[in-house]
């Protein structure tokens, strides 16, 4: 048989056996040793195939539909350099848990080392950023091989989708010529001559404690009326968490990302205790809602004062539930490490708690300060001013139900933590928290904008100037996405730090001015613009395009001098306004 048909063959059955293990997503970038893999993942009907110019924008599209589809993508890219552009997604999805399939083509063993053109060292190019890596044999047309091709394809869902998810890599070297042959259907099943190798198929399940265990952690809540759940980055359901911290008396402090601020579910939402940001920054506070117990689901909330608080709760006990075995414990407080589905978890508990729930003089008292919080926080809404962080508020009442919010890092995601309150809208907030870093971040809220409708992005201009190529993809794709860029011509996250009173030459080396222009961005890649000048404005620009396709771009320009004292004078009202509560309390 030619090389040609060997090539065909064992190249569409990786690919369809990545179809039938339940793979729908694809991310392209153009390439030349890449060819054969690129034709027949196009020819393929079940693939949704999506093309992106830049592989580093395309890691972190892929990112993205991983992100938001919950499955595992596939990346796709040439010899060289283009996989080494991979790079900076792959550190992300790592450390996020998020599943991609990382394919980098590679010029045939004969061609390494020797001068060839385009030629670096793939072989574990990521190193231990992925969870697997498999440098694959030359395609050949024996049934062996095939039945090798079609596991390894199985083998890398398995992988990439087992707990914690995260990226894996497989390198495939081709010899020319590349072009396959399309001359019949390539796809077995397809045209219905699978050969029924029976490749293993990858069954993922999930970690669960047994009775005593759970009969010794119950043991500590029961124990202890006082204590608090910490919900950080997540995917657990609402209703076993909220229904948990009912049994326990328990307050809930949930992180924008917990997705459990924006919750569709008849929960009661009066338990999630959204302003803990706020109030944590007041030492009174501290000091009287100290919890003899911390039970963190998730990973580590964005919130600096709730990880200082609990870092400092020197003599109570920490109990972190991660379902993906990991060791999500960066101030080396936790007691208790507990591996165990988080849903699993609770509802176990809750068994074990019976029907009746716990109110208590604790309880009732975190309820009324983050009441006291939330009525003074709320009080963005009559800045007049183009403030960063009304935007936020203004968007929970404005967006429609079933909304997404891809949130860029630095003041962004700080913002929504301090100004998303508890709705009803199920509004899906998402961010890049593994790594935090502002590069890759309009393409991963591209990459989410395929599964989630209408998707919003905000973001922080330098964040926006580091992935601006990425918008290319919105075109080339047919994609729909609303881009609110906060411009406060700088690094606006350093004026709240003590290099902003402290450091010298600081406009040079922290504030970074740019002082760009985005009108013209928006003209370069075809997306409607408008400078949002007030919040008539805004809120019209936000509602209008939520009905609209294609994209868009909401320019709004901020003062960071003034971002700064406008939270900082909230934050001192509400430590006011608490430490005034507690003095009548007592």
């Amino acid at each position: 048989m030619s090389h040609t048909q060997s090539l065909t063959r064992y190249t569409a059955s990786f690919i369809d056996e990545l179809v039938q293990a339940g793979i729908t997503d694809m991310v392209v970038s153009p390439g030349s040793r890449s060819t054969p893999m690129a034709i027949l993942m196009a020819e393929h009907p079940s693939i949704n195939l999506y093309m992106n110019v830049d592989e580093r924008s395309a890691g972190f599209f892929a990112l993205g539909l991983a992100k938001a589809s919950k499955n595992p993508v596939v990346l796709l890219c040439t010899s060289g350099t283009a996989a080494a552009n991979y790079f900076p997604a792959i550190v992300e999805a790592n450390l996020s848990r998020v599943p991609l399939i990382v394919l980098t083509a590679d010029r045939p063993h004969e061609l390494r080392n020797v001068g060839a053109p385009q030629a670096i060292d793939q072989i574990h190019l990521f190193g231990s950023h992925v969870k697997w890596f498999n440098e694959m044999a030359l395609p050949e047309n024996d049934e062996s091989m095939i039945s090798y091709v079609k596991a390894a394809a199985n083998r890398a869902v398995g992988a990439a989708k087992s707990n914690p998810s995260g990226p894996v890599h497989l390198n495939f070297p081709f010899r020319e010529p590349l072009i396959p042959d399309l001359s019949g259907e390539v796809f077995e099943s397809v045209n219905g001559t699978d050969k029924k190798s029976m490749p293993p198929k990858v069954m993922n399940g999930s970690l669960h404690l047994d009775d005593t265990q759970l009969d010794e952690l119950f043991s500590i809540f029961s124990e202890h009326e006082k204590g608090i759940i910490v919900c950080g980055p997540m995917d657990a359901a609402a209703g076993p968490i909220i229904e948990l911290a009912e049994r326990l008396g328990y307050p809930v402090l949930p992180d924008p990302l917990s997705q459990l601020r924006s919750c569709s579910e008849d929960v009661n939402q009066e338990i999630l205790l959204e302003g803990y940001d706020a109030f944590l920054r007041t030492e009174a506070v501290k000091q009287e809602l100290k919890p003899d117990v911390v039970l963190r689901l998730g990973a580590m909330p964005v919130s600096k004062s709730a990880m200082l608080f609990m870092k400092n709760l020197k003599s109570a006990q920490h109990v972190v539930v991660d379902s993906g075995s990991g060791w999500r414990d960066p101030s080396h407080i936790s007691t208790t490490m507990v591996y165990s589905d988080e849903n699993s978890f609770c509802q176990s508990l809750i068994k074990r708690a019976g029907d009746e729930k716990r109110n208590t003089g604790w309880l009732k008292m975190w309820k009324e300060i983050n009441s006291i919080t939330i009525k003074n926080m709320s009080q963005i809404e009559l800045a007049e001013d183009m403030d960063e962080g009304k935007v936020f508020f203004e968007m929970a009442n404005n967006l429609p139900e079933n909304s997404g919010i891809f949130v860029g890092n630095s003041m962004p995601i700080r913002d929504i933590d301090s100004f998303f309150f508890n709705n009803k809208k199920n509004i899906h907030v998402m961010a890049n928290r593994g790594a935090n870093g502002i590069d890759g971040v309009v393409s991963s809220a591209l990459g989410a904008s395929a599964h989630i409708h209408p998707m919003h992005l905000v973001i922080g201009d330098l964040s926006f100037f580091h992935d601006m190529n990425g918008l290319l993809a919105a075109n080339m794709n047919k994609l729909n996405l609303t881009i609110i860029i906060l411009n406060n011509n700088g690094g606006g996250i350093f004026s709240y730090l003590p290099q902003a009173e402290k450091a010298p030459h600081f406009e040079l080396l922290f504030g970074t001015p740019t002082n760009l222009d985005f009108k013209h961005t928006a003209a370069l890649y075809g997306a409607d613009y408008i400078l949002a000048e007030n919040w008539d404005d805004f809120n019209s620009a936000l509602i209008n395009h939520a009905e609209n396709d294609g994209l868009k771009i909401i320019e709004v320009q901020t003062n960071r001098e003034k971002n700064v004292q406008v939270h900082r004078e909230l934050w001192n009202t509400v430590s006011r306004e608490i430490e005034d509560y507690l003095k009548g309390d007592k």
